[in-house]
Parts: C-alpha cells; structure tokens; sequence
C-alpha cells in the first residue's frame, strides 16, 4: 500500500468510480428493451414532394443530362460495352453519352423486389415494398466514447460495434465497415472485417467494394459460412455492396468493378451518387435532382447491361453544403426534402431505394439528435427500403459514436413503434371497459388494464420519466450519460450467436491463405 495519503485517496476513488459504474451498468442492463427482428412494414402512404409533372420534367432531364452531357468512365471495358450497345463515347474525354430509351431498356431490367440471405436465414431481409430496414454507421475513419474520447479506428472498437449492431434488433444490416481499422494492413483488413462480420454477427453485411479482390473474398467467406457453393448464392445472394459515383458526372473504375464484380457474383449493388448542393451540384434541389438520378440511373443501367435482372438498389445520398464555410451539412430541410424526393424517383423506376440519417454536429448533442430525426424522417417517409447510418453517425461521417447509437437506437424503436398499425379489435375498442368505470373514475386497476399494463406501451431504452427530484437524486444525468451504461452493460453481457466451429475453422483457414497470396499488393 502507498504511504502518500492522496494516492490512497486517488485509488480509493478510482474504486468508487469503478463500483459506481458497474452499479450503473447492471441497472442499464435490466432495462434495455427492444421490437422484435423484422422490417418496419410502412403502411402510411409515402410524402411526395415533387408533383407528378415535376417528377416527369426532373426524369426528363435526367434523360437529356445522360444524351446530352454524359459521364466520365473511367474503365474501359465499361466504356467498350456501351459502346458496342450504341452509346456514343468520346475518347479525348472518356464520356459515355446515351439515348434515354438505352437508359430505360436497361434500367427495366433490375428487379423490385429482392432477398439477401445471411447466414442467419430467420434474419434476411427482403428489399422493395413498404418494408424499411436500418443499418449501421459504417465507414468513419474514427470513434467517440464518453470513457477514452475521440481516436481513430481500430479492430477492437470495429468489434464491439458490431457486438452492439447486433444485439439490436431494430439493426438490420451491416455497410462496409463500423469504423475503419486503421491499425490493420490496408490490404488485406477487409478479410479481418469479413471474418468478424460472419464470427460475431448473423445479419446482412456490405462486401467493400472496392475492386473486384475485396468483393471476391466476401463472396467466398460467406458462401463457406453458409455452406453453399458460389452458384447457389447466385441464386440466393447474401451480400450487397454500395458504390459511390463521384459526383459530378464520373464513375471511377475501382467503383465499377466492384458492382460488376458483385454482379457477376449475382450478388446485390446499390448506386449512390454523393450529391451536396452548391458542391457537386448548382445550389438548386431540381438541379441536385435531376444530377442524382442521371448519375444513379447510368450506374443502374451499367449493372443491368452485363448482367440482366442481377438486384440493384437506387441509391440518393443528397443534402446540402454551408456555404459560409464549403462544410458538408446533414439533417437539414434540403437533407429531408431531397430523401422523400428520392423516394419518388426510385418508385418512377420500380426500385429498392436506399438512403441515409445522419447529422453534422460535432458531438452528441441535440443538434445531432434532430438533424437525425430529420433526415430519418425524410428517409423513413420517402418509403426508403435501406436507411445506411441509422445509428452512431457522428461530426458528418468522420467519427462512429458509442452513445450517438444507443440515442439512435432509442429514435429508431420510436419510430418503429409508432408506425405499427392500430389494432381495432373488438377487445382493443374496450367498449365495455370504458362502459364499466363510472364517470370521473380511472382505469388504473381494471380487468382490461390488468391483462395488458405490461406491454401496452413502448418501454423506452433511454428516456428518463422520473420527476425532477428522483432525477437530481439519482445523479441528474441527461441522455447522452444515461446511454454510457447501457452501451457498457451490453457489451459485457453480449454473446456472440453460435457459430460451428468446423466453419469458423474453414474461414480463419481462408482467411489465412488469402493474407500469404495477397502479401503487399492489392487484392
């Protein structure tokens, strides 16, 4: 023991702190509550800002931007494709100009609706309709927790979110990456993310696409977690992978082959444009529009013409810059706007549609709480099939936070919960129960109440109801504090779903001799 009085103190304070927080962790645990693993079915009907003539002008432009303006491909095997189906190519600039009845017999082709079977088969996920699933953050180059701060990304914390992702079961998918795990070789990281995804979670997980390797690998990982051959997850694709057009007007080849490389695979691709106004497009909604989905049909259509009917998803990804500063902004009214409108268009098409909730703010706080909510809505009402970032979204995409997804997780069973459908069964009416209480009485201990007080309301996972005295009492912490616990709790608590162990060995096997051919170079 330490004969300096201030160090025993410190120590017999470090303990209290520790005792406190394992206290508050236990009690987090006991009340985490979640919806059942599903989609959110969205009967309501979806928001439509664009009139059914503007929704015509905006496709008709798009159109005419494709004939008239092009796009920059950057891989010439794509550029040779479309040329041999008529599209016309100019070779000092490598721009593919197409007619629009090219880009709309092509674009018919891509199926409405769809499946991805993850090794978990209770946990696939159909894509097309009113059903709306959420996925993780994914793809931050750091990450934030209340304990030990902002630091890069790592392969422990990639873990442990997706322990957290998991666990959830409002959490339907998983994007390329919790975080980016900067700690491991960039070349061969990816099979360290996939051996992850397939060892501690069940659910549907992105192939980085990034080069047809990287895809490749995911392919194969999955079919061994499977058990199936490469050609029967053809005909039940597992995967999907998210490739960025970079906006204005250009599709590099790295994207290009990985949704080609996907394809082939039979497995599924979404084609996002990254559009910010007043950035990558004119300051103007239309204008971003009319951009979006130019950009978005053309990467559609490049999937369709090499491999016909292979799933694809409509990807929009379009918000707006601060124009003080050039700084990305999210969550904001054009965030909104531009997610329903989205919506609109995908629907014009007959397409899964993708889109995104985030926020900019740089720490967890209300700004990021209603930026979030905005975008979701935006999202959510705009009948997104896949919201990516749903959850733990942080500082505009550069930070994944432990808190910011459990408050995140709080909004998404809210909003899950409020969409169901309003049961009007004759024991729900409860004519009867309001008949037997007199006038002026209550229906605390009635029959009907009884039988249903345990379930009949959302039981938060955060929100403190107490009265202030309870709450100053107990500590007086806000949201952001009481998710520190709950987060802590699950992790410690968490198990893995069971995996057997002959797989797991022929995946660190595959994974092993993937490293030794990789060596240094690319995948």
């Amino acid at each position: 023991m330490s004969d300096n009085p201030e160090s025993t103190r410190s120590a017999r304070g470090s303990r209290k702190r520790a005792r406190e927080d394992r206290k508050a962790a236990r009690a987090a645990s006991a009340r985490v509550s979640q919806l059942p693993f599903g989609p959110l079915v969205n009967n309501y009907p979806p928001l439509s800002p664009l009139t059914g003539e503007q929704l015509e002008i905006v496709h008709d432009a798009s159109l005419e931007l494709l004939r008239d303006g092009g796009i920059e491909v950057m891989s010439e095997r794509v550029r040779t494709a479309f040329e041999r189906e008529g599209a016309t190519l100019d070779r000092d600039r490598d721009i593919v100009r197409t007619d629009p009845e090219m880009i709309l017999e092509l674009v018919a082709r891509a199926p409405s609706t769809f499946t991805l079977t993850p090794r978990n088969v209770d946990h696939a996920l159909t894509l097309g309709g009113n059903q709306t699933y959420f996925g993780m953050v994914s793809g931050p180059p750091n990450v934030h927790d209340r304990i030990d701060g902002r630091r890069s990304g790592n392969f422990a914390d990639y873990k442990k979110l997706l322990n957290l992702g998991q666990h959830f079961n409002v959490i339907a998918l998983f994007g390329n990456q919790t975080v980016a795990t900067t700690d491991l070789p960039a070349t061969t990281r990816h099979l360290d993310c996939y051996l992850a995804n397939l060892s501690l979670t069940d659910k549907v997980f992105s192939a980085i696409p990034i080069g047809a390797g990287r895809v490749n690998d995911a392919a194969q990982m999955l079919a061994l977690a499977r058990g199936v051959s490469l050609e029967e997850m053809r005909a039940r694709p597992g995967l999907i992978g998210n490739i960025n057009v970079n906006s204005p007007r250009k599709l590099d080849e790295a994207m290009s082959d990985g949704a080609l490389a996907l394809a082939e695979l039979g497995q599924a691709v979404i084609v996002t444009p990254f559009t910010l106004l007043g950035a990558m497009t004119p300051v103007t909604m239309a204008a971003g529009l009319v951009q979006q989905n130019a950009e978005a049909l053309f990467g559609i259509a490049m999937i369709q013409l090499f491999y016909p009917g292979n799933p694809v998803v409509y990807g929009g990804f379009t918000s707006n810059v601060d124009m003080r500063s050039g700084a990305p902004a999210f969550g904001t009214p054009e965030n909104a706007k531009a997610n329903l409108a989205g919506g609109q268009l995908a629907r014009r098409y007959c397409l899964p549609y993708r889109t995104s909730a985030c926020n900019a703010s740089n720490v967890v706080d209300a700004q990021s709480t209603y930026e979030t909510q905005m975008a979701l809505w935006g999202g959510v009402m705009g009948h997104g099939n896949v919201v990516y970032h749903a959850a733990g979204w942080l500082e505009g995409g550069l930070v994944a936070s432990y808190e910011k997804f459990i408050l995140d997780v709080e909004v998404l069973q809210h909003l899950a919960h409020m969409l169901s459908p309003i049961d009007c069964s004759p024991d729900e009416l409860g004519v009867e129960a309001i008949r037997d209480v007199d006038p002026g009485g209550h229906f605390f201990g009635t029959e009907h109440t009884m039988a249903r007080y345990e379930d009949a309301f959302y039981a938060p996972l955060v929100s403190d109801w107490q009265n202030s005295e309870n709450w100053q009492a107990a500590g007086s912490q806000d949201a952001t504090a009481r998710a520190t616990p709950i987060w802590q709790s699950i992790l410690a608590e968490h198990e893995p779903p069971p995996l057997d162990p002959a797989v797991r060995e022929s995946l660190e096997d595959y994974v092993a001799r993937r490293k030794v051919e990789i060596g240094t170079d690319e995948p």
